[in-house]
C-alpha cells in the first residue's frame, strides 16, 4: 500500500480514479452517491470488491489536527467540500479502489464516546487542493 504525503501525490492519484474504465452507475459498489463523508456502515460496504490502495496518515507522526478547510463555507459533509491532504477527516483517511468500475473511495472511522463511525466519500480529483496547513 502506497502512503501519500503531497497534495501532488493524492491529486494524481485521484486523476487516476478519474480515468477509470467502468462504469460506477452500472456496478454493484453504488458507491458514486457517496459525496460528502456519509456514513458508510459495514453492511453497505461492499468488502469483497474493494482493495485498499493508499493511506493520507502520515507514519510515525503525532495525533493529526481535527481543522478542518472550508475556505467558501462548505461543510465536513457538503458534497463540494474541498479534500484538502492536511486537514480533517482526510488527513485521517485511507483510498480505496472499486476492482469492478474502478472508482476510488477515501474512507476513515470516526470515533465518538459510545460509537464508531465509519465515513466514506468519492475521492474527486476536481476538489482536491493543496491548502496551506493549518496553524499549529
Amino acid at each position: 500500500m502506497q502512503h501519500i504525503d503531497t497534495t501532488t501525490q493524492l491529486l494524481a492519484l485521484a486523476q487516476q480514479g478519474s480515468d477509470r474504465t467502468g462504469s460506477p452507475a452500472q456496478c454493484g459498489c453504488r458507491l458514486s452517491n457517496f459525496a460528502g463523508w456519509d456514513s458508510m456502515p459495514d453492511s453497505r460496504w461492499p468488502a469483497q470488491q474493494m482493495e485498499q490502495i493508499a493511506s493520507l496518515r502520515t507514519p510515525d507522526a503525532p495525533e493529526p489536527t481535527f481543522t478542518e478547510y472550508h475556505p467558501h463555507g462548505t461543510r465536513y459533509d457538503s458534497p463540494d467540500a474541498p479534500i484538502a491532504l492536511t486537514y480533517f477527516p482526510t488527513n485521517r483517511a485511507t483510498v480505496w479502489r472499486c476492482r469492478a468500475c474502478g472508482l476510488q473511495m477515501l474512507r476513515y472511522t470516526e470515533f465518538g464516546g459510545y460509537y464508531i463511525d465509519h465515513r466514506a466519500r468519492v475521492l474527486d480529483a476536481s476538489l482536491v487542493q493543496d491548502a496551506p496547513a493549518p496553524a499549529a
